[in-house]
Formats: structure tokens, sequence, C-alpha cells
């Protein structure tokens, strides 16, 4: 018996192929999505059936056809609690797409894990073909570990794409493939779109270059505040909003029960003492800003935002250059750092609270320390608590023991379990896995990429194969920060602890999602008595409610769709592919808005590693970029000249562009020395000095000085004309013409070979002898020298 979705399939027919619904004819199993049901069940399970989707392989249920529908008419956004086939529905759009409008479908995620779960996913259920019709899988996923030819080799084979989105954002930028035949764009966890994250980037240049394009964005959690909810549908396009509860009539036959449980825990007196001393030290800190004539709170509400507003009182008097806002901008720093002890003695434990104290006090005794820590290594009161903390010589929060009693009855019950933990801090992450394991339980951490300190991160590679593991069984726990929070599938995961209570709607809702997909779940949350762990809880559940109620209001807002843009509206192709001026561009720019306009106004950029400088425009020219705070910095903290020498050493025409802000005001540095220093960089160095607004300012001046090198008239001079020279200027200047070479090593070569015919010369031996010449360098004046001109 076939069961079908009429109203489905007339509007894919009408709004996508623009065929009335008249023209329908049975059967219809070649045509898109209609349900069968079975009727040899008693059960009578119904399927999705369709000729692009595995037959028998995905339940019928409603709601996701419902969303579907939608999703097909116009760019949507998909709000919808965790376990309830997000990744589904964006099958059964794809599956449309691209059986109706060919081409290809390109699905983005945050993280390798997730990409590697949809990808396993998408193979399983949808029935893809290769563009080119071969025998190759029409699936694949991209990372940046791939070469960039294999990544356009894959592009141009696969209809289904699934990556993290920088990796595409980066392949765009180069000009490697364009997203023109991209018949829908898939962004998973699209919470994201915000600020500079690549999604905004991607979502814009899609919506102007595709031939057919179509958005779909999926979150189980976009935020409590509507403003930005909206600034995310506005930076994808989005022009329709389809959300559910789990108490929706026909979402809630599918929703499993999801137990929630709040433990209190009593802080140990040990750790109360800890917290009494930091306090104190708050006071003094508040004290001296008060002194100084600042607005503050007392130090019973000190919170984050009111620690923002402190902060703000301070930039404020910093840009009008007063002098006393300098030291009460390291007092703010030393606030900072004692307010986050209080938080890890509160919410972590005495073994984190003992490390971070550690690593204070070594930053305050040590070479290069902050200003903040030293002084506060100078005061008493802290070297006393951090001689206390020493003595410690197991962890005093009753936090671990807590999570131990849970995990060993949960494996008890039910020993084929899998259990997350949640906490927020590594060093926690790290203390929880040696602590089960001192217990007999074998558990894994799980945590982003990044080294941090001497703590090393988990690669991609290492983090699906840990998931692999857990799904598989190796190990029943898994310890997690942040990074497994976002959409990961364990179906069987049936706890979930919550080592503390976080203040993000957001994390509480996709912690809570990795319990409950399959089966009934529990999520336990930790809470000390008295801390921030209250606070967070109710912070939390509040903003929860005032999210589904943003969800309604915006729902209603934007309940009426709207047609795609038609393609005659759309940007030129051409706009888009690298035909302009040419950029070479370090690759670790490449999270900078600055790249992002350049792409934009057509520059054909390279991507590739710059021993110099940030951006490389022709032979003659780098640029170096650095913020107005990055300049300052660099100044105190680096070596800011000896980085610039070796650019000016580089280059006949090096240029340094500092953006936004005002130099004199970022650090507490007498302005005479600044105006030293960029006397230096023009007079001695002969770097040319420039000055942005912001990043968008930048790329127009970058994208001017690139079209002028490229477009001068008549003929360039390759060295920059001086009208008088002495002879040993003239020889220096011949030499330091050579690649590579530059004023300092012209000079090292003359001062050994006395005159520019012994260079020219000497043997590749002879010019490797002399100090400070490598290998390299040697080589190039060696090949110069000796190679016939190519006329």
């Amino acid at each position: 018996m076939l069961t079908i979705s009429r109203r489905f399939c007339a509007i894919q027919f009408f709004k996508i192929n623009k065929h009335p619904p008249t023209q329908f004819h049975f059967p219809l199993l070649h045509n898109p999505l209609i349900t069968r049901a079975d009727q040899s069940s008693h059960q009578k399970m119904a399927f999705i059936s369709h000729p692009m989707v595995k037959p028998e392989s995905i339940d019928k249920r409603e709601y996701q056809l419902s969303i579907a529908m939608k999703a097909l008419d116009a760019n949507t956004m998909v709000i919808l609690p965790t376990g309830l086939g997000k990744t589904a529905v964006s099958l059964l759009v794809a599956a449309s797409r691209l059986y109706n409008e060919g081409g290809r479908v390109l699905m983005l995620a945050p993280t390798k894990p997730l990409v590697d779960q949809h990808l396993r996913y998408f193979e399983g259920y949808l029935l893809a073909k290769s563009p080119e019709g071969s025998d190759t899988s029409p699936f694949v996923m991209f990372t940046g570990e791939a070469p960039p030819d294999e990544r356009t080799a894959d592009w141009n084979r696969a209809s289904v794409i699934l990556a993290t989105p920088q990796v595409i954002k980066n392949d765009l930028i180069a000009g490697r493939y364009t997203l023109s035949d991209v018949s829908l764009l898939i962004v998973d966890e699209c919470h994201r779109a915000v600020g500079n994250y690549a999604y905004v980037f991607l979502a814009q240049r899609y919506m102007a270059t595709a031939d057919k394009p179509l958005i779909l964005a999926m979150t189980a959690s976009p935020g409590g505040a509507q403003e930005k909810v909206q600034e995310v549908c506005a930076n994808l396009a989005i022009a329709h909003v389809e959300t559910r509860t789990e108490n929706d009539p026909d979402v809630r036959p599918y929703v499993f029960e999801r137990e929630l449980e709040y433990i209190s825990i009593d802080l140990p007196p040990d750790l109360k003492a800890a917290i009494q001393t930091i306090n104190a030290l708050i006071e003094d800190r508040l004290g001296v800003l008060a002194s100084l004539h600042f607005s503050v709170p007392k130090r019973e509400k000190l919170s984050m935002r009111e620690l923002s507003a402190i902060n703000a009182q301070i930039q404020q008097r910093i840009a009008n250059r007063d002098s006393a806002a300098f030291s009460a901008a390291s007092v703010y720093a030393e606030l900072m750092k004692l307010k986050h002890a209080i938080t890890l003695a509160e919410s972590q434990g005495s073994e984190v609270l003992k490390g971070y104290l550690a690593k204070l006090y070594a930053e305050g005794t040590g070479a290069g320390g902050s200003k903040a820590s030293q002084r506060l290594v100078q005061d008493r009161s802290f070297r006393e608590l951090f001689e206390r903390s020493v003595e410690w010589t197991r962890e005093l929060h009753p936090k671990p023991e807590v999570a131990l009693g849970l995990v060993r009855q949960q494996l008890t019950d039910s020993p084929n379990s899998r259990i997350i933990i949640f906490a927020t801090y590594r060093d926690t992450v790290q203390l929880l896995v040696d602590f089960l394991a001192k217990h007999g339980i074998e558990s894994e951490r799980f945590v982003g990429q990044a080294t941090k300190d001497a703590e090393k991160g988990l690669s991609q590679k290492k983090q699906i194969a840990a998931l692999t593991r857990f799904r598989e069984g190796e190990f029943k726990v898994l310890v997690a920060t942040s990074v497994g929070e976002e959409g990961l599938d364990v179906p069987s995961t049936d706890l979930v602890i919550f080592y503390e209570a976080v203040p993000s709607e957001i994390r509480s809702i996709q912690r809570k999602g990795r319990t409950g997909r399959s089966g009934a779940g529990r999520v336990v949350v930790l809470v000390t008595k008295g801390t921030s762990d209250e606070v967070f809880r109710h912070v939390s559940t509040a903003k929860e409610k005032m999210m589904h109620k943003s969800m309604r209001s915006l729902n209603a807002a934007l309940s009426t769709p709207r047609e795609i843009p038609l393609a005659v509206e759309q940007a030129s192709i051409e706009e888009f592919t690298p035909q302009g001026i040419k950029i070479v561009i370090d690759d670790r720019e490449t999270s900078s808005k600055v790249v992002e306009v350049l792409s934009t106004m057509g520059a054909a950029i390279r991507l590739e590693r710059l021993p110099q400088g940030d951006y490389a425009i022709g032979d003659r020219i780098l640029v170096e970029r650095k913020t107005a705070k990055d300049f300052a910095d660099t100044l105190i903290n680096r070596d800011l000249l000896g980085q610039l020498k070796a650019m000016a050493d580089a280059v006949p025409r090096p240029v340094l562009i500092v953006e936004g802000g005002d130099i004199f005001t970022q650090r507490d540095i007498n302005p005479n020395a600044i105006r030293g220093v960029l006397s230096a960089i023009t007079i001695d160095l002969g770097i040319t000095l420039l000055f942005t607004k912001d990043e968008q300012d930048t790329a127009q001046m970058l994208y001017v000085i690139a079209k002028r090198e490229e477009g001068e008239r008549g003929e360039r001079k390759m060295h920059p004309h001086k009208v008088q020279r002495s002879m040993k200027e003239e020889q220096e200047y011949v030499v330091s013409a050579f690649p590579e070479i530059g004023l300092k090593n012209a000079r090292l070569l003359l001062a050994h070979f006395g005159s520019v015919q012994g260079i020219v010369n000497a043997s590749l031996e002879e010019l490797m002898a002399v100090q400070g010449i490598g290998e390299k360098t040697a080589g190039r004046v060696y090949q110069v020298s000796r190679r016939e001109y190519e006329r």
C-alpha cells in the first residue's frame, strides 16, 4: 500500500520544477518523497520511499517531512531538539535537491568528528551518484590534511561534500573551485554563524555565486537572545524558521524520557578558607581602583558583567590618555585572575586550583611575567595561600567521589552503558580520567586540538578514533570538554554527568542532548552549594525558557516563506574567480576578515606559508599587518624590530600596516619610546608605514597597492632611484639586488670578497663559507650569476 504525501509532491514539483501539480501521474516512486507502509508487520512500520534514499532505511516521521517540505521552499533554519533527526531532515532535502536540480550538496559542520559522523550517515542512507558517472564514491570528506590539488580533484568527482568550514573557505579564496553548481548548502550547528566565523563568509559567497542556491541551517540551540538569532538569520540569508520542541504533538511520540537530576555538594572547609583569602585579595584590588576614581561594585556583587563595566571605564580613560588608567588595567588583570581562581575552587576542586596557583606563582617569579602576576606574588596573602596549596596531598572537593559513585552505579545496573562526563577545563578532564583509572574504571579524555601549556591536544584523527572506540565499547566512560558537546551521536549513551553547571543555554542544551537519543537517558548536574554553580544552574534554566519563547516569536515573524532570489539577481561568477590583481597571503592570515574582503573584491589569491610578512605583492613588496594592540604587545613582549628587519632585508619595498586604534594608548609605554620605534622603522629600516581604520580598510589598501604595482605605466625600475650615491653605496646597491640578499648580506659579501666581481666569480663553496650566508642564499647568488639570460 502506498501512502502519498500529495502536498509535499505538489510543493516540490510546483516550486522547484515549476510544473503545476495537475501533471502528477502514478506510480510516484520516481518522483519526490512519498512513504511506504509495510503491511506485513502488525506495527505497520512506515519508511520514506524515494529513488535516492536507501529502501526501508529511514522511518517516516510526519514532523520531519513537514520540515523538509518547508525547507525546499526557501532558505530555512531548523531548530529541533537533539536526537530528533536534524540529520535525517537534511538528508531528505539533499535527496530532493539532487534528484530535481542535480549539482552538488555541500554540508558543513564545525568539527571533523561531527563531519565524519555525517559522512557515515549519508553514505549509509543516500543513494547519490558521482557527477562524472564514474565508479568512485560520490561522497567525500574534506579536511585540511589533504593536499589542495587532491581536494580540487575530489570536488570535481563528488556530488556530496562534507567538510569543516575553514577548509572550504580557504579553497574558495585560493580559487580552487567555486560554489556555482552547489544546489544545497547545509550548515550544521548554525548558531555559530556570527562575527567572523567562516559560515558567514561561505553563506554570502554561496548566495552570490550559486546558480540555484538553497540553504538549510540546523541547530538544537540557537541561543536565548533574539538579537543574536536574528543576526544568524541575516548572515545565512534565512527566510523561514522551522522550530519544534519536545512537547509539540507531532514530536512527542519520538521523545525518549530524559531524567534531569541536580546533586548538591558541600564545599569543604579548606577550600572555603582558600576562597576567603582570595576574596580578601579582591577587596584590596577593588579598593585600589576606587582610589583611582573608578566606579566599582561591592565585592559580593562582582560578576563578570560588573568586571566588563570596570574594563569599559578603564579603556575609556586610556583613550583619553589618562596615565592612571594604565595602572588600573594591570589591577583589572589581577582581578580577572583572582576571580578565575574562585571559580576553580568552587566548581573544579583543590587540585585544579593548586595547579593554577602554581602557574601564577611561576609567572610572577619568572622572567617575562606580567605585571599583574608579579604583583600578586609579591602579596603576602597570596604567597601564604600558594604555600598552603602545596601541602594539599589529595583532592579536597567531593565532586570526583560523587562522579565515581554515579559511574559505578550505572555500570553495575547496566554494564553495557556509555557514560559521558562533561567538564569545562582540561585539567579537570585529566584529573577525572586519572581518578577513575585509580579505581579500576577505564576512560579516555576527549579535548580539542590545541596544545595548551604542557597539555597536548587531540588531533582530529585521534578524536574520531576515540569516539569509534567509545561507540564500540572498548571503554565505557568518555570525559570531555566543550568539544564533545555539539552533535556527537553515541546511541547507547544513557548517562551524562555535568561536572559543573554552565551559564550558557546553548552549552547546557548541547550537553543534555548527548543522552536520550535512542532510549531513556539520565542527566546529572553536580552543583556546589552557595557558589557560582548554583548561579549558573538558574541562569541556564532561565535562558533556555527565554530561548523557547524567543523562537516562537521569531517563527511567527518569519513564517511566510520568501522565494529564493533568481540567478539573474546574483553576482556574476567571474567576479569571484581569480582574475584580478595577484596577492600571495600567508596561510595563517585566513581567519582575518581582510582575506575575505580581498577575495570578494576579486583578487587572485594564493595561500602559502611566508617566511616574512603576511602579504606578498609582486616581487618587490612584502606587507606586515599588525593591529594597534598587536603592535604594542610585540614591541614589549617580542622582537618587533627584529621581525621587521628580516622583512626589510628580504625585499626592496617593505610595508607595515598598523590597523585600528591608537598605538599610544594600547600599553603603558612612554609616547617618546613609541615615536622612537616609528622613526627606526621608517628611517633606519626603510619600511613604509601605513595606518588603516579596520580590516575592510586594510583590504582596500592592499588592493590599491597591488593594483598600482601591477599596472604601473612604463618599465618599472627594479631599484628605487637615488640622485647621489657614494661608490660604496653603489656597490651595496648592486649586490643587495640579488635574490634574498638585502643590505645586510650585501655588506657581508662585499667585506669578504672585496668587490662585486669577486662575488660574481666566487664558487658555491666560497659563497657558503661567508659567515651569515647559508646554502640557500649562496645557491641563489651562484645560480643568478651564471645562468644564461632567456630572451
